[in-house]
């Protein structure tokens, strides 16, 4: 063997385990979220939060009738609830069909992954980039469980920016797998808004059902 073959076989080695947590991490999902029902906690703020408002929304999926939401309660600034809390879930409305969900999805047709440097802690980090701008797609990086290849975090920023209004927004979201089924628990945004400053979004999910299944109270 020569020097070369080995220096590629070694290289080769070193990328294998990224390159299969990689592969699954992209493997289709054994058991697919279909169906849901959860009740979510919105919150928004702008003004270094002297402006804010609050909303608990009841919000159902499945295929056949799409998203629904039903507001259970609501307070604070009326222009935040109108303005940001019901057009984020308005906006959700218009993007859960198959072909949205497809262009939004963590996949290679959407992504180039790039492996980030091993650290002592878990979970793995796997940098990811859009190929395009769009504001349903983000700059950042994955937090994936080495063992289970579980998506545990999105950290990063939108790939595009949803407005002339707003700079730049910056993500967090939060998944967990609940009777077997992984789904998203936590939404937190923060946005760099002209005139206004840093504004604020998170909405909470609390699920009482998936894919038919009652989810138990959390004690």
């Amino acid at each position: 063997m020569t020097l070369l073959m080995l220096l590629c076989t070694l290289c080769a080695d070193q990328a294998s385990p990224h390159k299969q947590l990689l592969d699954r991490f992209l493997a289709p999902e054994e058991t697919p979220l279909v169906s849901y029902q959860a009740v979510r906690r919105l919150s928004a703020s702008t003004r270094g939060g002297k402006t804010r408002a609050d909303m608990e929304v009841l919000t159902v999926f499945d295929p056949e009738r799409g998203f629904r939401f039903t507001v259970l309660s609501e307070s604070g600034s009326g222009l935040i609830r109108r303005k940001v809390l019901l057009a984020a879930l308005e906006a959700e409305q218009k993007i859960v069909s198959k072909a949205a969900r497809d262009e939004s999805a963590l996949t290679p047709a959407n992504y180039e992954f790039q492996p980030l440097e091993p650290t002592v802690e878990a979970p793995a980090a796997i940098g990811v980039r859009a190929r395009r701008k769009s504001v349903t797609l983000v700059n950042g990086t994955l937090f994936v469980h080495p063992e289970r290849a579980d998506l545990e975090r999105v950290e990063g920023e939108l790939a595009d920016r949803p407005s002339f209004w707003t700079k730049r927004v910056r993500i967090n979201r939060r998944y967990e797998r609940i009777d077997g089924v992984h789904v998203p628990v936590l939404m937190e945004s923060i946005a760099d808004v002209r005139v206004v400053g840093a504004s604020t979004f998170t909405m909470a999910y609390r699920y009482t059902e998936i894919n038919g299944r009652k989810v138990p109270p959390t004690p």
